[in-house]
């Protein structure tokens, strides 16, 4: 895997440029090219009674979203690195999907993004919506302090969550690709309440040695890249025990593996790693199941 080409997508409402300046550690990782999406929503746009189509408001918005990025693009040219703008009119999802393949992007970054109330019912929120059609990587990015200004690098301290899954072989092959930007890694593998009720305490303990030695295989393999990496086992809900870990080991993003599956598999399921995109304070990296 490699992390050369980034889709940095801002509506200039939630995501600015110091968003993407606090995310040039990626540059020790081999980052050199990023790609700007802004996407116009078509209400913004659309016919009205007694004006139709709105060209003249759609030209303004393009130009300003224009000039953003040529001052955007002229502070990273100055660092040797790669731009390509692009905006368009519609529905963000779609656009981010095309984009990214067009581009062929190693990773997409974008602001959480919500749905009205009773729409988010039916479909979820675009965050959900685009974690569960996409392959690419999706970085959920939030500002790290309450002022909304940017205080420290993203990929600083790590937390991994693994399950062990197809999708923990992904993150651990990712994150291998970030050498150079991050500078620990805390692993955390999550036991479920249930899978210990059900079982004798001599069973715990075995499943409690057999979790153990598979974190810290994970560790030796990340040691072995020079990631300063430390292993962590927690027991309860898998959502719960992953923000406990993050506030107690002062983790600046959580990276999570998820599945693509359908709105209601995702409703009535439930996905731990959507949910924190959708919720968490910090940054989310989710690495689909599915990615190459």
């Amino acid at each position: 895997m490699k992390v050369s080409k980034i889709l940095f997508v801002s509506e200039f409402e939630e995501l600015w440029l110091d968003a993407l300046q606090s995310l040039m550690a990626l540059r020790k990782a081999g980052m050199n090219n990023v790609v700007f999406l802004h996407v116009i929503s078509r209400d913004k746009v659309a016919m009205r009674r007694g004006a139709g189509y709105l060209k003249q408001e759609e030209r303004k918005l393009k130009e300003i979203a224009d000039i953003r990025f040529i001052d955007w693009a002229e502070t990273l040219f100055e660092e040797g690195m790669e731009v390509v703008a692009h905006i368009a009119i519609g529905n963000i999802v779609p656009k981010i999907l095309s984009v990214a393949e067009i581009e062929g992007v190693d990773l997409i970054i974008t602001a959480r993004r919500k749905r009205a109330k009773l729409e988010e019912l039916y479909a979820g929120s675009e965050t959900s919506d685009l974690l569960r059609r996409t392959v690419k990587p999706v970085l959920i990015y939030n500002y790290l302090s309450q002022s909304g200004k940017v205080g420290e690098n993203p990929f600083e301290r790590l937390l991994l969550g693994l399950d062990w899954s197809v999708s923990s072989e992904k993150i651990l092959d990712y994150v291998l690709a970030l050498k150079g930007a991050v500078k620990r890694v805390d692993i955390v593998h999550v036991v479920g309440e249930k899978d210990v009720a059900k079982i004798s305490r001599m069973e715990v303990h075995k499943l409690e040695r057999s979790n153990k030695k598979r974190l810290d295989e994970v560790c030796d393999i990340l040691a072995n890249e020079r990631f300063d990496a430390r292993p962590h086992l927690y027991i309860g809900k898998v959502e719960e025990q992953i923000q406990k870990a993050a506030s107690e080991h002062r983790t600046t993003m959580l990276v999570l593996g998820a599945k693509r599956r359908s709105i209601w598999k995702e409703k009535w399921s439930g996905s731990a790693a959507h949910s924190l995109a959708d919720k968490s304070d910090l940054p989310v990296l989710i690495v689909p199941a599915e990615v190459k």
